[in-house]
């Protein structure tokens, strides 16, 4: 249920797209670290069978060969892009992940006499570089490769999931891909439900703002005004609902022994405040930023206590109902829903489900199950003003204060996606990916989900966005 989204997406100027993605590949540079690099970079895009010889012969120590096969699956390989400096013993070099946008900025250095072997070597996944824009391109284009560049995923068992591309409410681009039961052979459809990790918090956020336009809560308002008796009474008289919105209240997360031991018995915002209520403050409220599962949990406390309604029943009335979204819902793990997707997770060179993993039921942390079918008519009610006016609509998505991956509003990411504003949120735990990303000057809205580890969705989401024409295109 973390996740905030961190954008580390693309690098290649695309001129011309082809289905597989592929860019003409920068050459590398004609000195002793540029060639070895050169010569890994041939190994490490190869099969296993040619990357261990040179692990052998051209590294100085003996590297953890997991990492590298790990690295190795997780990129599909390395595109050299741009390098930054090159002498004989060391190369910088920023590379595209074969298998996404995403780009690295690799550190390769060598022994300075011979055989010149590797002496370190580092991959550290980087910001897109200004200088290096994806180009973006017609709508027909960009449907044509995206399903190309899917079903080669899918064929590599690197995306199992659904996707839906919206204009201004109406879907354009609809597939899904791989199964939602492994065993039993059952394929994802667009109607099936994936598990949507964190993105319970949009959810969690508009009801909250739905209370503050009624008049029953004030952003500027303690916690402590909606739960008196709160343990600790610092944070019952520092931490404002604003700070719970927008993870600024030091609240911490929820997540270690203490969860992993309970996660079956967490099953109201009450048992969460029980379990977590005694903590004190990690920082000053207001102070910085630091995610906190916790924060949101405490919202879904007040949203009881404020409304007299459960969580659940009140975000179902005043969330999902008005938005038309009718398989969107935290039920509880053991109640069996129908075309629902088993969330898989990457162990080693096996998948294997995540159930031993998942809580009682979904929060409002996150947790709860949607389709990508409901998370198009969540935005378009939501930029319809079907949910919130047009004023609470922009306080809610507005950026307040900087965070991984942009700026975090109440519930949303508000950032920039190739030099073009985009508000959405992403969720993820193991055995699930989530995604939905608004782009509001051109009216696309793009929902992923998959049940695979992240960042199955936010990779294919980010894709879209860095290419979705803008400016009338």
């Amino acid at each position: 249920m973390c996740s905030i989204r961190v954008v580390m997406f693309s690098a290649a100027v695309v001129a011309c797209l082809s289905s597989s993605g592929a860019v003409a590949q920068s050459p590398t540079p004609d000195t002793v670290s540029g060639r070895q690099l050169a010569q890994w970079l041939a190994a490490f895009n190869a099969d296993s069978a040619a990357r261990e010889p040179f692990y052998r012969d051209r590294w100085a120590y003996r590297p953890n060969p997991r990492f590298y096969e790990d690295l190795r699956e997780q990129t599909g390989g390395f595109e050299l892009l741009k390098v930054e400096e090159s002498t004989a013993t060391r190369t910088v070099a920023i590379a595209r992940q074969i298998d996404s946008d995403a780009v690295s900025r690799l550190t390769f250095e060598v022994e300075p006499d011979d055989p010149h072997r590797v002496v370190r070597f580092t991959a550290q996944p980087i910001p897109r570089p200004a200088d290096l824009p994806i180009a973006r391109v017609s709508e027909a284009e960009l449907l044509k490769v995206l399903r190309a560049d899917l079903e080669r995923w899918a064929a590599a068992d690197r995306f199992s999931g659904a996707v839906l591309v919206a204009k201004n409410g109406r879907p354009i681009f609809t597939a899904a891909y791989g199964l939602a039961d492994r065993n039993r052979k059952v394929p994802n459809t667009i109607e099936t439900r994936f598990k949507n990790g964190s993105m319970n918090k949009m959810f969690t956020a508009v009801a909250t703002l739905t209370l503050v336009r009624a008049g029953k809560l004030a952003l500027s308002d303690p916690l402590g005004r909606y739960l008196p008796d709160y343990p600790n009474k610092a944070v019952a008289s520092k931490v404002t609902i604003h700070h719970l919105l927008t993870h600024t209240g030091g609240t911490g997360d929820i997540f270690g022994p203490e969860f992993t031991a309970k996660r079956l018995e967490l099953r109201t915002p009450k048992d969460f405040v029980a379990l977590y209520g005694k903590r004190d403050l990690l920082f000053e409220p207001g102070s910085q930023w630091m995610y906190s599962n916790y924060g949101f949990a405490l919202l879904g406390a007040v949203i009881e206590q404020v409304s007299g309604q459960s969580y659940y029943d009140y975000v179902r009335d005043h969330v999902y109902t008005p938005a038309g979204m009718t398989l969107t819902g935290s039920e509880p793990e053991a109640q069996v829903l129908p075309h629902t997707a088993i969330g898989y997770m990457k162990r080693g060179n096996a998948w294997q489900s995540n159930a031993d993993t998942l809580p009682y039921r979904g929060m409002a942390a996150g947790g709860g199950y949607t389709t990508v079918g409901d998370l198009i008519r969540f935005a378009t009610a939501l930029t319809n003003h079907r949910l919130l006016n047009a004023e609470d609509t922009t306080l809610l998505t507005t950026g307040k204060v900087a965070s991984a991956g942009g700026k975090y509003a109440y519930g949303f990411v508000d950032m920039t996606i190739g030099g073009v504003r985009a508000i959405g949120h992403s969720g993820g735990a193991p055995g699930q990916s989530g995604d939905l990303l608004i782009v509001p000057e051109s009216g696309y809205a793009i929902a992923v989900l998959a049940n695979q580890d992240p960042p199955a969705a936010p990779r294919v989401s980010n894709y879209i966005a860095s290419r979705v024409p803008v400016g009338g295109r």
